[in-house]
């Protein structure tokens, strides 16, 4: 059995467009039903912002797992200099039932929810294609961080310009890669918001407060889920989700207009319809997208597979008894 830790998935480095792939490769198994995946369970007890989650699933297809991934969510750690989440994500062969691998931080995680964002980007741009775009980013932790390199490497010099937003200071030091002179840090996020052609959620906001009608033919990807009024039903009805039963619960957007506007997963499309249908074609150019991914453990088990094989062939990690 093969134990990966941070570091070990550090120093494999990252390339988007192969973990994209994986993501990719990943809806064809959910098309095809070659795949299980319960909803996932909350645990939550004391302080009720805090939660730990268990994503069960597996993946068929070159993937061939079964896993379980356990993560934690304590936004107060930021203010105490921990990270706001951890994560151990474990993972068996589909065949034998055999432990494959454990791999032992949430590093996985957030290049998961990266990627499925990158897939988004790639389809949009494939439907809509562009020769300029600006993109914004609200929330620069790890998570906006790495939408930040992943952003960069799809579009490449397509970026016209990046603006940042987060309501805690962001150091520019912090701010890297070769589309460091074409990025901004704005003093609000209407001020990013307005004119982004990709504007991209990654808070842990505890209540929606998105107003303001997005930019005209824009992608919206809600991947924090919990940053829209559900008036943005008043200026598309172009919703995606990745799962319609797992977002719309515990208090997220899609479920505050399903409450209050009666959004109906009929009215929504899925990441199924985007990569096997060609959805994102059919929406008249000047509707905005809107993406809600609540987070599916068929992804993590797809990331983990893509760093087992990678650490295999590069000697990578620690082989266990």
């Amino acid at each position: 059995m093969l134990y990966l830790n941070e570091k070990d998935l550090k120093s494999m480095g990252l390339n988007w467009n192969e973990t994209i792939d994986g993501i990719e490769q990943t809806v064809h198994c959910l098309e095809t039903n070659d795949y299980a995946q319960p909803i996932k369970p909350y645990l939550r007890y004391r302080d009720p912002i805090n939660r730990f989650i268990a994503l069960i699933a597996f993946v068929g297809g070159k993937v061939n797992l079964a896993g379980l991934k356990w993560i934690s969510s304590f936004p107060k750690n930021i203010d105490k200099g921990l990270p706001r989440a951890h994560a151990v994500v474990v993972l068996n062969e589909a065949d034998t039932g055999a432990p494959e691998a454990v791999i032992n931080t949430a590093q996985l995680s957030i290049v998961r929810t990266a990627s499925v964002s990158g897939l988004m980007i790639r389809y949009f741009e494939k439907a809509r294609p562009m020769t300029k775009a600006n993109v914004a980013i609200i929330g620069w932790g790890p998570i906006g961080r790495h939408h930040y390199k992943m952003a960069c490497e799809v579009l490449k010099d397509k970026i016209d310009k990046i603006t940042l937003f987060d309501v805690r200071p962001i150091d520019p030091a912090t701010i890297d890669g070769p589309y460091k002179d074409k990025t901004v840090i704005a003093k609000t996020w209407q001020e990013a918001y307005t004119d982004a052609d990709i504007f991209i959620t990654c808070t842990a906001s505890p209540a929606p407060y998105v107003d303001l009608k997005p930019k005209a033919g824009s992608l919206q990807l809600n991947c924090s889920l919990r940053d829209f009024k559900t008036s943005i039903l008043d200026h598309t009805k172009a919703i995606i989700v990745d799962d319609w039963e797992e977002v719309c619960r515990e208090k997220t957007d899609i479920e505050m207009m399903s409450i209050e506007r009666g959004l109906k997963e009929e009215d929504t499309k899925s990441i199924i319809d985007v990569v096997c249908n060609d959805v994102m074609s059919t929406y008249a150019p000047e509707e905005a997208i809107m993406f809600n991914p609540m987070g599916m453990a068929v992804f993590d088990i797809a990331i983990g597979r893509y760093y087992i094989d990678k650490a295999r062939a590069n000697n990578i990690g620690q082989e266990l008894d």
